[in-house]
């Protein structure tokens, strides 16, 4: 049962006592059944409009996350972590870091001394997948 239909309900019953509605009680009663009436009413339209504005939420939601892919879906191919091995240059022992595809290409060049570092893979103690492929 609504809160509407509680109200209308409760208004019967009041008829329904034989109370004077030009009595002092008589009249509470009707203004507190007016008042209820009417937050009954305010009650059901803010509903509605909660109702309303989920869905609108909803679409907005879901047009979001379309133009999210469409914005962002050459950005996730990019984002894949790319992993990167510590390299110690013979000749100045400076420290640097380079990437799968360095290796396989077997060699770079110091930044530091420009000293040409040769990356042999059958030697290669790492866990990567390529390097396993290659002692193959």
């Amino acid at each position: 049962m609504s809160v509407t239909e509680k109200v209308a309900y409760l208004k019967g019953l009041i008829e329904g006592q034989g109370i004077d509605p030009a009595s002092k009680e008589g009249q509470l009663l009707k203004a507190i059944c007016d008042v209820l009436a009417d937050l009954a009413l305010d009650q059901e339209d803010l509903q509605d409009t909660v109702a309303e504005l989920s869905a609108q939420v909803d679409e907005i939601d879901e047009d979001l996350n379309t133009v999210e892919k469409d914005l962002y879906e050459d950005e996730d191919d990019e984002d894949e972590e790319e992993e990167f091995y510590d390299v110690t240059c013979p000749k100045c022992n400076t420290e640097f870091s380079v990437d799968e595809q360095t290796l396989l290409d077997g060699g770079v060049d110091c930044p530091d001394c420009g000293e040409h570092i040769e990356f042999d893979l059958d030697e290669c103690d790492c866990d990567c997948d390529d390097c396993k492929k290659e002692e193959k």
